[in-house]
């Protein structure tokens, strides 16, 4: 681990090691255990992540000052590498933390505004259900926030507690006192409701493309062409993707379009069988099921979440359908439950740091009141698993 070795000296012995070690656990918020659906895990970032993290604290509680130590004088003081240190560096100046002064002339801290050694914000997060507070990710976005000195609060009630309805939503939105909202997987409606408010707004994931404001997301659409070019040559020609009304609705999003243009490409007809409407309710998911399979069964089914995965393995199970003998089946995320499944799930990956970062590092500039609207994509790749196989005949 980079963290704990020397890359510009001599190995440290044995008991400063073992001080290192505690300071990764005791310091570094970064690192640290979380419970999720009651298996343990253990969560690694970077070196360098870990290190910014510490740095990141220091700075905003005016610990460092002026003229930042360079990569070689932090790598001494910490007990760390030297090319840790300096990427560690390299990510607080993509943040705005830092400001280098030109080749060779180190770094500066940013100064703070008059008056605020924090320059905090009270970000509201806007949840399309409950469940995404347990997310992995989300628990990292919002300890990253608060260590860096912001308030992160939910707002009163989730998009799905407001039957998914934009007004609803927006009007609970402007009753709510916040600096900045988060918004997680929002409408085309409601976005481009937060997009012309007055309080800057992140988009993560959602119908964000085109809108004026921050947002990120993993772009899936190459992940989405793989897979299903693999389904295809395995047989398929009834591909169904399962997608949430706002996906679909006023036009399909970008990788709804990408599926069925990778539909059509391949010479098949596509039209509402292979994206078909289904109220986003439980029910109304199982009454879409009901529906697929009473008359012309769908071969393979592609399905946007896992939670909705499930669902859809509970459903073939009980019509005694097996994947991928009879039905194969792929999600467009990954959840840490799908370890535990076999076969193994077929699914398209995608690494959430990057989102993390970028989420950091817009409530930075927000809070020093720079405008910051870019929004950016994370890579994601497609992972075959044991879900997926040639078509095989389907029972009714």
């Amino acid at each position: 681990m980079s963290f704990l070795s020397s890359e510009c000296g001599d190995a440290q012995e044995p008991l400063a090691w073992l001080n290192n070690l505690a300071n990764v656990f005791l310091l570094t918020p970064a690192f640290h255990f979380r419970q999720i659906n009651a298996m343990p895990q253990f969560i690694i970032t970077t070196a360098a992540e870990q290190v910014a993290a510490h740095l990141r604290a220091e700075i905003l509680r005016g610990v460092w000052r002026g003229a930042m130590p360079g990569g070689d004088k932090l790598a001494a003081e910490l007990g760390i590498g030297c090319n840790t240190a300096e990427a560690a560096l390299v990510l607080l100046e993509k943040e705005g933390l830092l400001k280098s002064q030109g080749l060779r002339r180190g770094r500066i801290v940013v100064e703070r505004p008059r008056g605020a050694e924090v320059p905090a914000l009270r970000i509201a997060i806007l949840y399309s259900e409950a469940a995404n507070a347990g997310l992995d990710y989300i628990v990292d976005i919002q300890h990253e926030l608060t260590a860096a000195g912001h308030t992160c609060t939910a707002a009163p009630k989730t998009m799905e507690d407001l039957g998914m309805d934009a007004k609803r939503i927006s009007r609970m939105a402007g009753e709510t006192e916040a600096d900045a909202w988060l918004v997680l997987g929002g409408s085309d409606e409601l976005l481009s409701w937060f997009a012309a408010g007055e309080k800057p707004a992140f988009a993560l994931f959602g119908r964000r493309s085109g809108k004026r404001m921050a947002g990120a997301g993993p772009d899936k659409r190459e992940a989405m062409t793989e897979a299903v070019r693999r389904l295809v040559a395995l047989g398929h020609r009834r591909i169904v993707l399962l997608a949430r009304p706002r996906r679909r609705l006023p036009k399909p999003g970008q990788l709804e379009q990408t599926f069925l243009d990778e539909l059509a490409a391949h010479g098949l007809k596509t039209g509402e069988y292979n994206l078909p409407p289904w109220e986003e309710t439980p029910a109304g998911l199982h009454a879409r099921l009901e529906s697929l399979f009473r008359v012309t069964p769908p071969t393979a089914l592609i399905i946007q979440e896992a939670p909705h995965f499930f669902a859809a393995q509970q459903f073939l199970s009980s019509r005694r359908l097996s994947s991928p003998g009879d039905v194969s089946l792929v999600c467009t995320d990954h959840s840490p439950d799908f370890e535990w499944c076999q076969p193994a799930v077929s699914h398209i990956r995608w690494e959430s740091r990057p989102l993390v970062r970028r989420i950091v590092q817009w409530a930075a500039n927000v809070s020093h009141e720079k405008e910051d609207m870019r929004q950016t994509k994370s890579s994601a790749h497609f992972v075959q698993a044991g879900t997926i196989g040639p078509v095989g005949p389907v029972k009714r």
